[in-house]
């Protein structure tokens, strides 16, 4: 495009380190370039520089938010942005998605900003105006902060509501096709008039998540276009596959973009049919059945030893943790003392370790059709350590990434 410079990490001729910084990144970095220029030219001889490190809160929450892998350099700007909201250091546009999100602030960490923060923030994109998230952020009054933070907040459960009936309604279109798990097809592609456009993205995530499958989701556009969601697993490259089926069959997409995991199209109508069967047969020329399989990777098991909220405090002061930089996932067979749904769809636990500890636990997500198990006595967790904070108490707590009943 024509412009005086284009600042990109990814330009051939660009000597970044970091490949993987996001925009917010690249922001940060071309503004302290900027002051150092300006200090050069004497512009702040009669006034001090501006302190860039109080950029830093936003910086680490959209570098997470926009999942971007934690390079070294990544990690450090996370960290640091982390470490300045710990201790107070932070605007009030922050402070009040913190607050409306029941966090707390001296113990954030990078997770709260991809599932606590970020998706109130997104919410105004997807359902309204993106100008009202960044009003939040760059509001300099906490009340005036604090409303925009709850019209942020209710925009989120508007999200929620909407995406879960999306999912209702997707559920029982695949159940129709009624295919088990050695039965799954090789990809998933729905397409629903009124389903709304913000959250499709959204929808394709959980249904690639739960059937490990790469996933496109449409809904109405205008002009007699649909407008589609993409989301992929390790071996499919999703923007390349659109590029192929784009030169072969020039008619049927009318605009692409995204990047390996994800991406975004638009077709006309009357097209979806054969986009749906080229897409299916594109990924299933493509797709081999190693890279079908749900491969969960653990760290194995944990000491008895480091089964402990010390060992838990260690790993949360190890971060932040997030893309191509994940959290270490333990394994253990326990026995199931309690179970119960909360929250309409998440599973808690009581387990016992085989030292004798009891220890709570929860699953996000899981099929009510399936739990709670009576029948169940003992379960394979891959699990997370995790300290959960309520009324001013600590304890430690599991976070299951995968649940698997013993026989």
């Amino acid at each position: 495009p024509n412009a005086d410079a284009i600042v990109n990490p990814n330009r051939h001729d660009c000597q970044f380190p970091s490949k993987s910084i996001a925009g917010v990144g690249v922001a940060f970095y071309l503004l302290i370039a900027l002051r150092s220029a300006l200090r050069d030219v004497g512009h702040f001889e009669q006034q001090p520089p501006p302190n860039l490190a109080d950029l830093l809160d936003i910086v680490a929450l959209g570098t997470v938010a926009d999942v971007v892998a934690l390079d070294a350099n990544n990690r450090t700007l996370v960290h640091q942005g982390l470490a300045r909201i710990r201790s107070g250091k932070t605007r009030p546009g922050i402070t009040a998605l913190i607050e409306v999100a029941n966090r707390n602030a001296a113990r954030l960490s990078a997770s709260d900003f991809g599932f606590s923060l970020a998706p109130r923030l997104n919410a105004a994109g997807r359902l309204d105006d993106m100008s009202l998230g960044i009003a939040c952020l760059l509001a300099t009054d906490i009340n005036q902060a604090r409303r925009i933070a709850g019209e942020l907040d209710s925009l989120n459960h508007e999200r929620r509501e909407i995406e879960q009936g999306m999912q209702v309604e997707a559920q029982a279109v695949l159940d129709k096709l009624a295919f088990s798990d050695e039965q799954t097809p090789d990809a998933i592609c729905l397409y629903q008039g009124d389903w709304h456009q913000g959250v499709i993205g959204i929808l394709a995530g959980r249904l690639k998540e739960k059937y490990h499958r790469p996933t496109v989701i449409f809904a109405g556009g205008d002009n007699g276009e649909i407008k589609g969601s993409c989301r992929s697993i390790e071996g499919l490259h999703m923007r390349d596959l659109l590029e192929r089926l784009n030169t072969l069959h020039p008619h049927l997409i009318s605009k692409f973009g995204g990047h390996a995991m994800a991406a975004g199209l638009s077709i006309n109508e009357q097209h979806f049919s054969e986009f749906k069967r080229e897409f299916e047969q594109a990924v299933s020329a493509q797709l081999s059945d190693e890279h079908k399989r749900c491969i969960i990777l653990t760290d194995g098991e944990l000491a008895d030893d480091c089964f402990s909220m010390e060992f838990a405090n260690l790993l949360k002061q190890a971060g932040p943790w997030g893309q191509q930089f994940p959290e270490p996932v333990f394994e253990h067979t326990f026995e199931l003392v309690q179970q119960r749904i909360v929250g309409e769809k998440h599973l808690k636990l009581v387990l016992k370790h085989r030292s004798g500890r009891l220890v709570d636990a929860i699953a996000f997500g899981v099929d009510v059709r399936a739990w709670p198990d009576t029948e169940a006595r003992f379960v394979k967790l891959a699990y997370q350590l995790d300290i959960n904070e309520f009324r001013g108490k600590f304890s430690l707590q599991l976070i299951a990434r995968e649940l698997q009943k013993v026989p």
